[in-house]
């Protein structure tokens, strides 16, 4: 079993920045991918970013250019700096961490972005 726990989620105007952390049980080499999903009311839960063990990154085209994945392999964290933040980014984060024969997720963290 491997533990997954997201924080970093809050209230924040449009425009302004979050910065959510993903840490994990297991060293962060053992796991193929770590990634940061979404999903808002009503809707499905998509990719937002993923990092892979070897440091590839992926972003869905609605966050590319505002939001960064990075990772502290020494802290096992994985972290999303989102930047320039809108509305339609409101939502519950989750954070998952994806081995060759399962994926694990954490509880979620909800980030609100509002006048």
């Amino acid at each position: 079993q491997v533990q997954v726990v997201e924080s970093g989620g809050g209230l924040v105007q449009p425009g302004g920045s979050l910065r959510l952390s993903c840490a994990a049980s297991r060293r962060l080499f053992s796991i193929s991918s770590m990634g940061w999903y979404r999903q808002a009311p009503g809707k499905q839960r998509e990719l937002v970013a993923a990092i892979t063990s070897d440091g590839n990154t992926n972003y869905a085209d609605s966050v590319k250019g505002r939001f960064t994945i990075s990772r502290d392999n020494a802290k096992n964290t994985v972290y999303l700096q989102m930047n320039s933040l809108k509305p339609e980014d409101t939502a519950v984060y989750y954070c998952n961490a994806k081995f060759t024969i399962a994926t694990y997720w954490g509880q979620g963290t909800q980030v609100t972005v509002s006048s």
